[in-house]
């Protein structure tokens, strides 16, 4: 049990307002929440100026860096869970932005006629379409224009991207939603790749890690026909679950770099 604190490492869901620590604007909760003071709050917790604030994807790569038995230089970790977004390293170098949102993949326009409407309020996000929050929504608006027999229910306020996965391979119009999904997954991915040029994508949260065969197959199939590039190994993290607050634990432990050559004996 440890008697004091040196260093935090905190991995958030964004945006971020790096200079005042603090969460601002979150697209995926509700609007009443605007500002979440994190820096600030944890310091004084823990008695420490030590304390890294990270986007949760950013956290992720510098997870996926420092735990890896080869530590890539040109790598994308992404998350596919209640939004998407990404943690990129090129050259070695974890990108970050000077206010901490580099990375916000989910939020680039896949569809400019903007047929789902984002968390964040703008029209054609990746994230509106693909996201564990926003794949029933879609499924009800694709259901609307084309209102076929399914066995999801579709008018139950508590229909989930779950039940869209659960019924997969026994339910027309869940198959036809899970493919529409991966035409946007892999229209992402792909211009993630081209603005990056990573050796490994590396892809978790729920929605990927429940569904892995479902999420990552079509992409890894529909990426050769779509990439101008070389195509980087579509991998599902081995860190599971953890991945993030594995990354944030790293970036305490090396000063907010996630720099494996600042610990004597890395994992």
């Amino acid at each position: 049990d440890p008697s004091d604190v040196s260093a935090a490492g905190v991995g958030s869901i964004g945006p971020l307002d790096l200079a005042a620590g603090v969460i601002q604007g979150p697209a995926n909760l509700p609007d009443t929440v605007e500002r979440i003071p994190l820096v600030g709050p944890i310091s004084q917790l823990l008695d420490t100026d030590e304390v890294y604030l990270h986007n949760d994807t950013i956290a992720g790569v510098i997870g996926e860096r420092f735990h890896a038995d080869r530590n890539p230089d040109d790598m994308v970790y992404l998350t596919i869970s209640s939004g998407i977004g990404a943690g990129v390293a090129v050259d070695g170098n974890v990108l970050s932005g000077w206010d901490g949102n580099a990375g916000e993949v989910g939020h680039m326009t896949v569809d400019p006629h903007g047929f789902m409407t984002c968390g964040c309020g703008l029209d054609g996000h990746w994230e509106g379409y693909c996201s564990g929050n926003n794949i029933p929504e879609y499924a009800r608006e694709l259901h609307e224009e084309d209102p076929i027999e399914t066995s999801l229910p579709v008018e139950d306020p508590d229909f989930s991207a779950v039940d869209v996965f659960e019924a997969a391979g026994e339910d027309t119009f869940a198959d036809h939603v899970i493919e529409q999904v991966a035409h946007w997954n892999a229209m992402g991915i792909a211009n993630v790749i081209h603005a990056y040029a990573p050796l490994v994508v590396s892809v978790g949260g729920a929605v990927a890690l429940n569904n892995p065969d479902r999420v990552l197959d079509p992409v890894r199939e529909k990426l050769a026909d779509m990439v101008f590039i070389n195509v980087p190994e579509i991998r599902l993290t081995a860190l599971g679950d953890e991945v993030v607050v594995k990354g944030a634990l790293a970036s305490a432990l090396t000063g907010g770099t996630g720099d494996r050559s600042r610990v004597e004996n890395p994992p």
